[in-house]
């Protein structure tokens, strides 16, 4: 048996979504056995925007029963059967969650109309149910009301009961294990095939071409499956929206997260606004306490007088400094990575002098500190970022002028590069900002190996 079903609710997400009408026709997979369609009291104000969708308003809901008024009559109809919708999740989820407020647990295998739709009629350029059935031909009345679009999804289930390899393409879907997920119903699967496992960016767009949403994955394929997968109010509602994705591969990850940033401060796109987080910047700064020995410390940047040196997180200071112990036999104890020690006994800085067991004078390792600090204030050099590029052809460069991202490009490897103006002829400018400056710095204090000095590229 099977439970065709669809709902209206006050809102595109899951959590916190109210149903303000569901329709339930049972179907033996034959024909209707039994139907069940009400309005709903959502206890709640309907948005005008739902109001200018389906038609349902507040007045039309005020005296409709509550659900739990009609639980016993949904488990009824719903009991033994296989939950049928068109965007199964979305439907499910909802009624799912609303129960759970209830203190009643609802669970159904299901079946998703839109899933089978792309298995058994391929080709098709939508599956969101108004174009799917205008170009099959199935009678569509009351569109985004629950009875009219049921009623409409019933028709199609019986065509796909119908269609040859139906059995055994229902049987893999209700396999518990199988790892199949629901596509958004405006999307083609073609667009989706097309998507390439490698490293770079994926924009989400709607069906007029506007950007949703923009991400970096390593894998472009598998982390836009992972979307589908998230059953989150955000989530759903983003892939509710999509019909199209846009990719750029970019051959490496640091390069895929400024190509992100990018896009996301040209675009300001939806779905990303809520998700960007502010950046705490920390900075190096330097004092001398009372046995005139000189410190390297770091805090937020905005509690330092004279910043010698800016980062975006905790942990990037700490290994900067790390670098700078090394390179300048600084102790681990007075550049603060050890705290509460007499001594300094720091397991990646074994190269410190003696300071701190008074076997190195103050004069001398003030000496050592003031070029460290030197070095900091002098730091705005030029360099190149060398990483992996988009085929193995070619290589991905980072151009860092003056101490600020200055853009990428992408060199083949048979093309040598002696200075600048050989490297700016693949050089696409890119603008400097907070985010970028953040992601720059950190690459730069955790491969150091990456660097390329004096802008020579050679292979």
């Amino acid at each position: 048996m099977y439970t065709i079903i669809d709902i209206e609710t006050t809102g595109n997400g899951i959590r916190g979504n109210r149903i303000t009408e569901i329709a339930v026709f049972r179907h033996n997979g034959q024909e209707i056995t039994d139907r069940f369609t009400s309005l709903v009291n959502p206890q709640c104000p309907i948005p005008a925007f739902i109001t200018g969708l389906t038609g349902i308003d507040d007045d039309m809901v005020r005296n409709a029963p509550t659900l739990e008024e009609i639980v016993p009559r949904i488990q009824e109809i719903t009991k033994d059967s296989i939950f049928v919708a068109h965007s199964v999740n979305f439907d499910y989820y909802v009624i799912k969650n609303e129960f759970k407020d209830l203190g009643i647990d609802f669970s159904r295998k299901r079946l998703c109309t839109v899933r089978l739709s792309r298995k058994l009629f391929p080709g098709y350029h939508s599956y969101s149910l108004g174009k799917l059935c205008a170009a099959m031909g199935i009678p569509l009345k009351d569109r985004h009301r629950a009875e009219g679009d049921a009623h409409a999804t019933v028709l199609l289930f019986e065509k796909i009961l119908r269609a040859p390899d139906s059995e055994s393409v229902l049987h893999n879907f209700l396999n518990s294990r199988s790892q199949e997920a629901t596509m958004p119903p405006g999307l083609s699967k073609q667009t989706y095939d097309e998507l390439p496992s490698k490293t770079g960016i994926y924009i989400f767009k709607d069906a007029k071409g506007s950007i949703l949403y923009v991400g970096k994955a390593i894998n472009i394929k598998k982390r836009v499956l992972s979307h589908f997968y998230d059953k989150s109010d955000n989530e759903v509602r983003l892939c509710r929206e999509t019909a199209h994705i846009d990719f750029e591969c970019s051959g490496n990850e640091l390069l895929a997260l400024l190509m992100e940033s990018a896009a996301i401060k040209k675009h300001y796109p939806p779905f990303n606004r809520a998700q960007k987080r502010n950046v705490v910047p920390y900075s190096i700064f330097s004092y001398e306490d009372r046995l005139g020995i000189k410190h390297l410390a770091f805090n937020k940047t905005k509690l330092v007088p004279v910043p010698l040196a800016t980062f975006y997180s905790t942990t990037d200071c700490r290994l900067f400094l790390e670098q700078v112990c090394k390179e300048y036999r600084l102790c681990a104890k007075y550049c603060h990575l050890q705290d509460k020690v007499t001594h300094c006994s720091h397991f990646r800085i074994p190269q410190c002098d003696g300071i701190c067991r008074e076997q190195e004078s103050v004069e001398d390792y003030n000496t050592k500190v003031a070029a460290a600090i030197q070095d900091m204030q002098d730091s705005h050099e030029d360099l190149v970022i060398r990483e992996k590029g988009r085929t193995p052809e070619e290589d991905a460069f980072i151009l860092v002028q003056g101490g600020r991202y200055s853009g990428y490009g992408f060199v083949p490897k048979d093309s040598p590069i002696q200075n600048l103006d050989d490297l700016m002829a693949f050089h696409t400018p890119q603008k400097n900002t907070i985010e970028t400056e953040r992601l720059v710095k950190s690459y730069l204090v955790k491969n150091p190996g990456r660097i390329v000095r004096g802008l020579k590229f050679e292979v």
